[in-house]
């Protein structure tokens, strides 16, 4: 049985952090980092003994703009805006090959947006046409996902999906409460979500998530249970809980909600994350942290018990050790010791592709210490647990002895029983794990400042 959430302790400790995507965070990222140093990463990344990679296509259109949201978008209804973007994609795709061992394996596609479903079908298919033109993608061995938004979604979509070897789905469906919808700029009926699942289950698609956000505009307590409710009813493999992120000086939009005061309070936050944490435990459903969810079966809670579980800008996931390129306006790419961001507007990533060159507006190169902070904090988001002897052989430090006062900080987490530390090890307890992030940052040495560039962890 899943412990009940310590709601004092949450109160207590929740504070403003990192999502830890990746460390450094994305905030770090700069453009005073040279573009060819950022550019030959990805030859030193291709050496011999190079391992499987990863890619993410950024699919930024969408019909309208939902009020809540802080991805980049561009907000249109033509659909030849789909064609003009592939065109450029195709180019970025070309540039990035060029410089690559593209007879690695590629285990894990991702297609986020944006709204990938805006494309039509045959765009889709042409977009599945473009990877494997580039790429060795054998579709037995690659997970390949896709974000769905129900209301742009028609049979035919699910089809091209398939046939180009998509076989997980992520849908947006946040909330299901007409009022809720309404209030957010996102109309959805339950039916919709309900149709899409039968069609990508009718269709092969092998894994279902669902995304909810609690937090938003009208929402209770009560009426969130409700939409737990519902989305039970399309029984989920995963779940993705998200805290809604109220940053109305990163995204303008979101000051209609401050204007009009109906957001609920940080108890009503609080409360709704304990509903949700409660009904889906009970329902069978494995906290895998922070935000995720999954059942017993799921690849996600299989690795968390095996102790293979990864994290990457997409959140956790079973596909560690692949280098992850990403294609597409303000995408981000991984490396061994790199970060790259491309530009964030459509108008300067398009430019850039014209002129030849790749679309890096920032990034960041990781020194050795970067390096062995990294390993610690993922080892903390995905294991709950430090093995100080396991990581000094991985780091090549005496771990407690180069990192005693990050491990004297956890005191007062101890003694609130988020951690239990000894001589050899730190483990997070079932109490702590909804404030992972928080014992992240006390690795972190940068996570105290610029507060207002991370929204709270609960």
């Amino acid at each position: 049985m899943t412990p009940a959430l310590n709601l004092d302790l949450i109160r207590k400790h929740s504070i403003p952090g990192p999502r830890y995507t990746s460390y450094p965070p994305a905030t770090h990222f700069t453009a005073a980092q040279a573009f060819g140093d950022l550019a030959a990463a990805i030859t030193e990344d291709n050496r011999a003994g190079a391992g499987p990679i990863s890619l993410y296509f950024h699919l930024p259109f969408c019909e309208s703009r939902c009020w809540f949201c802080a991805c980049t978008t561009i907000i249109t209804k033509r659909r030849e805006a789909a064609d003009d973007y592939l065109d450029a994609l195709a180019r970025e795709m070309s540039l990035t090959a060029a410089g690559m061992d593209t007879r690695r394996p590629v285990t894990q596609i991702h297609l986020g947006g944006g709204t990938p479903t805006f494309f039509p079908p045959d765009d889709l298919r042409r977009l599945g046409a473009l990877i494997t033109e580039q790429f060795p993608v054998r579709a037995s061995d690659c997970e390949f996902s896709v974000e769905i938004d129900p209301r742009r979604l028609t049979l035919d979509h699910v089809v091209a999906l398939r046939e180009i070897g998509a076989n997980r789905a992520s849908l947006g469906v946040q909330d299901t409460h007409p009022r809720v919808q309404i209030a957010v700029h996102r109309l959805q009926p339950h039916s919709l979500n309900e149709q899409a699942c039968a069609w990508l289950r009718a269709n092969g698609f092998r894994s279902i998530n669902v995304d909810l956000i609690f937090g938003l505009p009208l929402q209770t307590p009560p009426s969130f249970a409700d939409t737990i409710d519902d989305v039970l009813g399309l029984e989920p493999d995963r779940l993705s809980v998200f805290s809604y992120a109220h940053v109305p000086w990163i995204k303008p939009a979101q000051r209609l909600f401050d204007d009009r005061g109906d957001l609920p309070n940080a108890e009503q936050k609080l409360a709704m994350f304990a509903v949700a944490h409660e009904k889906l435990t009970a329902a069978g459903y494995i906290d895998i942290g922070l935000d995720h969810f999954a059942k017993p079966a799921d690849e996600l809670a299989v690795a968390l018990r095996a102790g293979t579980l990864h994290r990457n800008f997409q959140g956790y996931s079973t596909r560690g050790g692949a280098s992850l390129y990403a294609f597409g306006l303000s995408s981000i790419s991984s490396t061994g010791n790199s970060y790259r961001q491309n530009f964030r507007t459509l108008p300067e990533w398009r430019a850039a592709l014209d002129a030849g060159h790749l679309p890096i507006e920032r990034g960041l190169r990781l020194s050795e210490e970067d390096l062995r902070r990294r390993t610690i904090i993922m080892r903390l988001m995905c294991d709950r647990r430090l093995d100080f002897a396991a990581l000094s052989q991985t780091l090549r430090v005496d771990f407690a002895e180069r990192y005693a006062s990050e491990l004297a900080s956890l005191a007062n987490l101890a003694a609130d029983g988020l951690v239990v530390t000894s001589p050899s090890a730190v483990e997070v307890s079932p109490s702590g794990v909804p404030l992972l992030r928080v014992v992240a940052m006390r690795f972190d040495p940068n996570a105290t400042s610029g507060s207002r560039r991370h929204s709270l962890t609960i």
